[in-house]
């Protein structure tokens, strides 16, 4: 039933007309998901992620990327990896159920109709996870949705 609730898209991070990276959320990650060229060796392509910032580039190069994140991460949890030409950095959230507009701060920013379909996606994953012998794949909110990091007292740890 959880994997109703999962992203069905992602979202693109577009800039002058050239796609950037793509992304998608959980209730406790961020994936971001960079194509790469495919004339370069894997072992130059490098990515440093910190609690509050992240760089991707290719070794001896200026960075590709180089941007505060929208929120912090818990480095400890966070990863990258190189698969079929595509860096996936799986960026694990430090405030489980925050929902992101983006991963980056400033940048690629949600309207707020995906912003808002975000949180109810976020909202019914937690409602899930704290009920798992419930569906909620079919679940709507009428009105506002809640914030699922704070609703009833937050998330609970478990």
């Amino acid at each position: 039933m959880a994997e109703k609730l999962a992203p069905e898209k992602s979202h693109s991070y577009i800039h002058n007309g050239q796609k950037v990276f793509d992304w998608d959320q959980t209730l406790e990650e961020v994936n971001m998901y960079i194509e790469l060229p495919a004339n370069v060796p894997k072992k130059l392509f490098h990515c440093k992620i910190d609690s509050k910032h992240v760089e991707v580039g290719i070794k001896g190069n200026p960075p590709y990327l180089n941007h505060d994140l929208a929120f912090p991460v818990k480095t400890d949890c966070s990863f990258w990896t190189l698969e079929d030409n595509i860096m996936h950095i799986t960026l694990h959230k430090r405030d489980k159920g925050q929902t992101w507009s983006s991963p980056i701060m400033g940048q690629a920013q949600l309207d707020p109709y995906a912003a808002d379909l975000e949180q109810r996606r976020l909202m019914l994953q937690r409602f899930q996870e704290e009920n798992p012998g419930f569906d909620f794949s079919q679940a709507q909110f009428s009105g506002n949705c809640p914030d699922p990091k704070t609703f009833m007292g937050g998330i609970r740890s478990g």
